[in-house]
């Protein structure tokens, strides 16, 4: 008895040596998978991460880009609470956000509804709809700067063949919203049609067979099944258009130079941060209005969302009481 306790006790003791040097084993095991992904990880650490610790630091700070740092704690969004012009570019852009976003959905919509149904050329119309989403925003600003040119614009030229006088595209503030709108419309229609269409084909074609079979027409048909069953795709298409929306810089920086065009009604929010950091040198209080529009983006995104998916929450509460 005495001789086999001490043996019993140091096998016990042995055993989470054991224990210890099989998980090492097992982590060692999985190294080739850590270092696989590792690249990722230390790249968006780098170049992600960073830079967003950085610009919430450098918030804090008063900085010209060139001489020492000056802590000012929350000053700079103190400032930014109280910034009129800054408070006028979420107008700007909320403003060109409806003019560009509502009109762009539709005509996605009935486009992807139009290449989902028999025609020719499928292939050749879905290339010519996505171009201009890959076509350069700089060279496409251009472009619609001679289109839309107050006195030499081919636009107004077009508008003149019917009677109707030159239009200040440049220099009134609501066409100037409306020239910008129009150059995101003919950029983002096509992809978000595809977009559409990719959900269309997605649809399991028995419902529609059903509809049809019950006398259902194609009006009916589009908004009574096809929207409904859509609403993801629709969710997700109004979300990044919100984000793209809110980020809007080249269309009215290119078009209409850094101060947005007279009385700054083509100044969004990242044309007013840029202003502000790299025009101005105010890499301080510019990192403050980059959080600022942050917090919009964030805060519209989740708006759009649950306004797109009440009726699907509807829905299901009604399910849930009638059981």
């Amino acid at each position: 008895m005495t001789a086999i306790l001490p043996a019993e006790t140091a096998g016990a003791r042995r055993a989470p040596v054991r224990h210890t040097a099989d998980g090492r084993r097992k982590r060692w095991r999985y190294l080739p998978q850590y270092l696989a992904v590792a690249p990722f990880f230390v790249l968006f650490a780098i170049f992600g991460v960073y830079p967003v610790l950085y610009s919430l630091y450098l918030a804090l700070q008063r900085w010209d880009g060139v001489g020492p740092m000056k802590f000012v704690g929350l000053e700079n969004f103190a400032f930014l609470l109280s910034d009129t012009t800054f408070w006028d570019s979420i107008g700007n852009t909320l403003i060109i956000w409806v003019m560009s976003t509502v009109p762009m959905t539709a005509l996605a919509l009935l486009i992807a509804v139009g290449l989902n149904s028999s025609v020719r050329y499928k292939g050749v119309l879905r290339v010519a709809y996505f171009l201009p989403n890959v076509t350069s925003i700089v060279a496409m600003s251009l472009v619609f700067g001679s289109i839309f040119s107050d006195e030499f614009g081919i636009l107004n030229w077009f508008l003149g063949l019917f009677g109707i006088g030159n239009v200040d595209w440049l220099s009134d503030p609501w066409a100037i919203r409306g020239a910008i709108s129009i150059m995101i419309i003919w950029r983002w229609t096509g992809y978000n049609a595809i977009i559409f269409l990719a959900g269309l084909q997605a649809l399991p074609p028995d419902v529609f067979e059903a509809a049809r079979i019950d006398g259902a027409g194609p009006v009916q048909t589009f908004f009574r099944i096809t929207l409904p069953l859509l609403r993801p795709v629709l969710l997700f298409s109004v979300v990044m258009s919100a984000i793209n929306g809110l980020q809007i810089f080249t269309e009215s920086q290119v078009l209409l130079g850094n101060r947005g065009g007279p009385g700054g009604a083509g100044m969004t929010m990242v044309l007013y941060f840029y202003n502000t950091a790299f025009a101005d040198n105010d890499f301080g209080y510019g990192a403050a209005i980059a959080w600022g529009i942050f917090v919009v983006v964030v805060l519209f995104s989740i708006l759009n969302w649950r306004l797109v998916m009440r009726p699907e929450r509807g829905q299901v509460q009604t399910k849930g009481a009638g059981r």
